[in-house]
């Protein structure tokens, strides 16, 4: 089967039931992958339990126009995190990639496309915020 088949059978993302299959798979792929996985489990230590519906809520606010989902600053415990342990832009690339790849997976259609441009743009915009203009 070719890869263009295999999108005929995907779907664009549009529910609740989406964002949590999207977020869910890509944190299982973020917490086992062997370059910034670590970050999230022994540095982080994310309580998965607590921050899943967070960033369902997040993720469902920006594509699916949920105004009342999020509430929150992100980039502050990203803050805090890179006082524990700077972040590197290979990080912040190696997220994206993984979050894109999640979405091509399961995914196809314009919010699909908006999904992988908005976390593009949001490791784009905060690399610079945690390592300056030219990287670290």
């Amino acid at each position: 089967m070719s890869l263009q088949n295999i999108t005929d059978f995907q779907h664009d993302i549009k529910l609740s039931q989406d964002i949590k299959l999207l977020i869910d798979t890509f944190y299982e792929k973020i917490r086992a992958d062997e370059e910034i996985g670590y970050i999230f489990n022994d540095v982080a230590k994310v309580d998965w339990a607590h921050h899943l519906p967070v960033m369902y809520a997040f993720w469902e606010f920006l594509l699916l126009d949920n105004p009342d989902g999020y509430r929150g600053n992100p980039i502050e415990k990203h803050y805090e995190l890179h006082r524990k342990h700077p972040l590197k832009v290979s990080d912040f690339d190696r997220w994206v990639m993984i979050f894109q790849q999640t979405v091509d997976e399961l995914f196809a259609g314009p919010v699909a496309d908006q999904a992988k441009f908005r976390a593009f743009s949001i490791a784009e915009t905060w690399k610079h915020k945690f390592t300056g203009p030219f990287g670290v």
